[in-house]
């Protein structure tokens, strides 16, 4: 029996994985080894470990990070931690293979300990560009220490490919985000009225802003701009979910969290869950932020996005995205055009570039392909693209 080890160390990431980490488990072939890490393990941002344990996923392994990455300095402490708390996590369970997903910067700790235990990765959602973040970085890293690759579409393929990979080891599948949304059975607006204890009576729209790594000290700024034009806004209602363990992203909430006290408008969560979370997606008017759920999941919901800021700069969009600026002025005109008739059908309509949402099955079957055939070669040669 192979052994294949997913980590999680966010609330975002648990959503995209879910799938997967439930097609091993049901596997009786394969045995599971889950690894819980990062935000999941803090009260300030939810404790979503609670949500693994409530899926009822044995998890193999909980690893605890002291620090909480408010600074460039507190982020590379927990990276040094990680990777010493990850090469005893290895050590112990020799794992025959590692899943991970996307381009969190705990990523570059959990992988390049992989790498030295001579562990094959599956890297889910590489071949993506965002220029405004530091994710950006981190993603073409992990997929060069990776075997296998899932990109979200064929141009992340490519993308992948062009990075010196394989095309045998590259998979189009589509994007978890989009199996997630076609296979989620979503609760209706009165189970979220009744678990958010909110009225949704009023029109709304789901928020999520994270801070701009690539953008030194520009954060808290760029939230009061977006708050400045939600507060102007009382015919509707705004549900914010917090910002991740980023460099600013306590500011961040911090900002959001006043005025939601100030203004009976805005809420704000740590933490929805993704079945809560993309539940508010469905009915929202539309959603706002810079969250790349805004480019992947929401125009599944034929529902408008209005994307804020470069944080998602160079990722493929539909046609329901609005860009925008990060001052009051865009923000403004991006929301009113987004409420408009006119772009609210034309978002009905956009076609969604990121596959069919039958994902998690192929990804499973094929890492289950290269373990039992006992192909995999480590010393992986370059590919040069001609």
């Amino acid at each position: 029996m192979k052994k294949i080890c997913v980590v999680t160390a966010t609330r975002a990431e648990y959503g995209l994985l879910r799938r997967v980490i439930n097609e091993i488990y049901q596997d009786k072939e394969l045995e599971l080894c889950l690894v819980v890490t990062g935000t999941h393990l803090m009260k300030k941002y939810g404790y979503t470990i609670e949500e693994i344990e409530k899926d009822g996923f044995p998890i193999a392994q909980k690893i605890e990070v002291s620090t909480q990455g408010n600074s460039e300095k507190e982020i590379c402490y927990t990276m040094g931690e990680m990777t010493m708390k990850f090469a005893d996590m290895y050590e112990q369970q020799k794992p025959d293979m590692l899943i991970v997903e996307g381009d969190r910067y705990e990523l570059l700790p959990i992988c390049s300990t992989a790498m030295m235990f001579g562990i094959p990765i599956a890297h889910i959602s590489g071949g993506e560009v965002t220029e405004g973040a530091v994710d950006d970085v981190v993603r073409h890293c992990v997929t060069k220490m990776s075997y296998l690759h899932f990109p979200g579409c064929e141009a992340y393929c490519k993308r992948v490919i062009q990075l010196g990979e394989a095309p045998e080891r590259v998979f189009n599948y589509g994007d978890v985000g989009v199996e997630n949304v076609r296979k989620m059975e979503f609760l209706s607006k009165e189970q979220l009225e009744e678990s958010l204890k909110i009225s949704l009576k009023k029109p709304y729209a789901s928020v999520t802003f994270h801070p701009v790594t690539l953008e030194k000290d520009t954060a808290v700024a760029q939230a009061q701009a977006l708050l400045s034009v939600l507060k102007k806004h009382k015919d509707m209602n705004f549900i914010v979910t917090m910002s991740n363990a980023d460099l600013h992203g306590a500011e961040i909430n911090d900002v959001f969290m006043q005025a939601a006290e100030e203004n009976d408008n805005i809420f704000c969560y740590a933490s929805l869950g993704i079945v809560r979370y993309l539940s508010l997606m469905r009915y929202a008017e539309f959603v706002i932020g810079n969250s790349s759920s805004g480019i992947v999941e929401t125009p599944c919901f034929g529902v408008p996005t209005v994307n804020i800021g470069d944080r998602q700069k160079g990722r493929l969009r539909a046609d329901s995205v609005i860009d925008c600026g990060t001052d009051e002025q865009s923000i403004c005109a991006a929301i009113e055009k987004a409420r408009s008739q006119v772009f609210k059908e034309i978002a009905k309509n956009a076609v969604n570039p990121y596959g069919d949402g039958e994902t998690s099955k192929k990804i499973v079957e094929t890492v289950k392909k290269f373990l039992t055939k006992d192909c995999i070669n480590l010393k992986k040669k370059f590919y040069d693209v001609r």
